[in-house]
């Protein structure tokens, strides 16, 4: 089965107080968290990521402010834009991808599912596009 990048609607839990969203595996998310991290602080017009994995799995959450995530499948590129805390994005192993115009104060978070390993990043294009279409 093949997976593709898509929006997933979180829950959300209304309240006077304040409002509550989460997610938890298997009910909003297709694997197992493995990782936790958070980008924040991102100076105007920078970009993260620029990157594939050949193997990890991620879903974002803007928890604050807006960013655009970028994906590449190899042929063709998509732009999605995260600006609420109740949606987010899973991105399917072997897409590559890049974040771009946050938002001021803006906080993506990445869950993944598997722990931090270098040998798992494809950094250059070129390579990640060889390795896609063999």
């Amino acid at each position: 089965m093949s997976l593709k990048p898509d929006i997933i609607q979180l829950p959300k839990v209304l309240d006077k107080r304040g409002n509550l969203s989460f997610f938890e595996h298997p009910r909003q998310l297709p694997f197992s968290i493995a990782r936790t991290y958070w980008i924040y602080d991102v100076p105007g017009g920078e970009t993260r990521g620029g990157h594939a994995f050949k193997v990890q799995q991620e879903f974002i959450v803007a928890l604050s402010g807006s960013f655009d995530v970028v994906l590449h499948d190899g042929e063709k590129e998509q732009v999605f834009s995260l600006n609420r805390s109740y949606y987010g994005l899973y991105v399917p192993q072997m897409y590559w991808r890049h974040m771009e115009n946050f938002s001021t104060n803006s906080l993506a978070l990445i869950v993944s599912d598997r722990a931090y390993d270098a040998s798992d990043y494809i950094r250059d294009f070129v390579e990640y596009k060889r390795l896609k279409n063999d």
